[in-house]
Order: C-alpha cells, then sequence, then structure tokens
C-alpha cells in the first residue's frame, strides 16, 4: 500500500512553526521597559541651560 503525504497540511504546519519562531525572535528584539523619572530628566536639562 502506498503512503500518501498531506501536503497541504504539512506546509501548514511549517508555516505555523516558522512564524511562531519569528514571533518568539521579533518579542526577544523589544528593549527592556525602563521605569524613567521625568521630572529628574527636567531638572537636569533646567541645570544644564
Amino acid at each position: 500500500m502506498a503512503v500518501t503525504r498531506l501536503k497541504r497540511k504539512d506546509r501548514r504546519n511549517r508555516a505555523v512553526a516558522t512564524n511562531r519562531v519569528e514571533r518568539i525572535k521579533q518579542l526577544t528584539k523589544l528593549p527592556v521597559i525602563k521605569n524613567i523619572d521625568v521630572d529628574a530628566i527636567k531638572a537636569e536639562f533646567a541645570a544644564k541651560a
């Protein structure tokens, strides 16, 4: 008995896996969000001026 492959399903599975990996890579590329003290930065610029 011959084995037939479900090519469309195989292609979809690969696409899902590839998209998942790409999404994970994009999320890890994002810079870390830090809490910034805006008032301190404004005071620093005022001191320089």
